[in-house]
């Protein structure tokens, strides 16, 4: 593989609200600077090489985090020939400076705080709300079909790692489906939900009370990799993931990404960094596992099927390289987001070949979105789900993304738990996805619209 120099990453985050995090890495002038994070990815993809300290120590840096089961270590280092040097060994695929995810708050929600717990049966926000869960179950037929809440025709859980901000385990719509959390968030050790996106994206799973999911008999396990705050390193995001796959969960969740940009023009468009590397070969580990992993397409309207289009498009006209959407394995099941009227939602990425199926995330309404009239912003036509405290209307590919991971999960349960693979998962997702837009696949909304009742019938 072509060595990569002069490269930089926009920085990662959460696809929650419509637009992206921008904060671009430069490299320092100085020989010696405060101490930089590093990935360092080999090429033995299984375990770490004998000799591998010595090489970090040499180059002048210092692990601080390994991943084994990746083939992968976290380093720091302060001086700026570290890259320079480790890349030289025979042993070493790539190394980068390691990136950080954020995530992207929306500042609109409309949070309703009182929490009441009410019966199944008795779902009034439901009822009153959830167009997206009804449009996704087919105003609730699919709950009627084998697997369709989510209850193992095995009699095992089926569980949908949320790799996230944690949940609220004491919420009343979600304590009952919350299997068990675990915290990759430094000074953080439990998985309780701080902000609110990991709850919102459980509820859309397996909530069971005034709102429900769509599977409200699956459980929830919460891989926390966001604080309140901060953000999260590439190798904390890898780490939930392959550990996720250890726990045996079936599905993962993953309502988060960017973008990548190589800035050098000639690079091919299939030169990665470390950062890349290193989330695929977390997604591969997991599927490979047998977990079937979702995510979501991405906030910025945006082709993100043309890798230089995109670069000008997000860098600006004059911008050089190629720009692609990270994580971007062919392994995931991509989702775009529509709205109420099954129109692409108007912030949702597309892309001839990088959609499986669009899900309901939300928008303002059609209305809203001939005109942009300010008065005709709906916001009942977002997503509806659980928040700590509370409820909350959102919108983005990060509320489309959980709907499909619940419907992998109850085709899991239809099936039992461990029988189907990923792949045979993922074929029966688009194979059975409703033809929205145009005649057949297309880039809007890949195989159509994600069913339920269609995938159990």
């Amino acid at each position: 593989m072509k060595k990569m120099k002069n490269k930089a990453a926009l920085t990662l985050a959460v696809a929650l609200g419509v637009s992206a995090a921008a904060g671009i890495g430069g490299n320092v002038a100085q020989a010696e600077a405060a101490p930089q994070k590093y990935l360092v990815v080999f090429k033995q993809q299984a375990g770490l090489p004998s000799g591998y300290e010595s090489l970090i120590e040499n180059a002048g840096g210092k692990v601080t985090r390994s991943i084994p089961a990746l083939g992968a270590v976290q380093v720091e280092a302060s001086s700026t020939d570290f890259l320079n040097a480790v890349e030289t060994s025979s042993l070493v695929l790539d190394a980068s400076v390691e990136k950080t995810y954020f995530p992207d708050v929306m500042s609109d929600a409309t949070t309703e705080t009182t929490v009441q717990a009410v019966p199944y049966a008795g779902a009034d926000l439901y009822n009153t709300y959830q167009w997206d869960i009804k449009q996704m179950t087919s105003n609730g037929a699919s709950w009627n079909l084998l697997g369709g809440t989510g209850k193992s025709v095995d009699g095992k859980d089926i569980v949908v790692a949320v790799v996230d901000t944690g949940i609220d385990y004491t919420h009343p719509d979600v304590k009952n489906n919350y299997a068990y959390g675990k915290s990759f968030v430094p000074g953080y050790p439990d998985a309780f939900d701080q902000s609110g996106h990991g709850t919102h994206v459980a509820g859309s799973i397996a909530g069971n009370g005034r709102i429900l999911g769509v599977g409200p008999d699956l459980k929830v396990a919460a891989y926390r990799v966001f604080g309140p705050t901060g953000g999260a390193s590439t190798a904390d995001l890898a780490a939930a993931l392959h550990t996720a796959a250890d726990d045996n969960v079936d599905v993962v969740n993953m309502s988060l990404g960017g973008y990548d940009w190589y800035q050098d023009p000639s690079l091919t468009t299939q030169a990665v960094v470390a950062d890349v590397l290193l989330f695929n070969r977390a997604i591969e580990y997991a599927v490979k596992k047998g977990v079937t992993v979702i995510g979501s397409a991405g906030n910025n309207n945006v082709d993100i099927s043309k890798p230089g289009e995109l670069t000008r498009v997000l860098m600006g006209e004059d911008a050089k390289g190629t720009t692609h959407r990270s994580p971007s394995s062919p392994l995931l099941i991509r989702v775009a987001s529509n709205g109420e009227a099954l129109n692409r939602a108007y912030y949702s990425n597309y892309g001839n070949g990088k959609i499986d199926v669009t899900a309901p995330g939300g928008d303002y309404g059609t209305a809203w979105l001939e005109t942009r009239n300010p008065a005709l912003r709906i916001g009942t036509k977002r997503a509806l789900s659980s928040v700590p405290g509370g409820y909350a209307w959102y919108q983005g590919t990060s509320m489309a993304a959980p709907k499909v991971a619940g419907l992998a999960g109850v085709i899991i349960a239809k099936h039992g738990k461990d029988v189907l693979s990923p792949a045979q998962v993922k074929q029966i997702i688009n194979n059975t996805a409703v033809d929205i837009n145009k005649p057949g696949y297309d880039e809007e909304s890949g195989n159509g619209l994600a069913s339920a009742l269609n995938a159990l019938q």
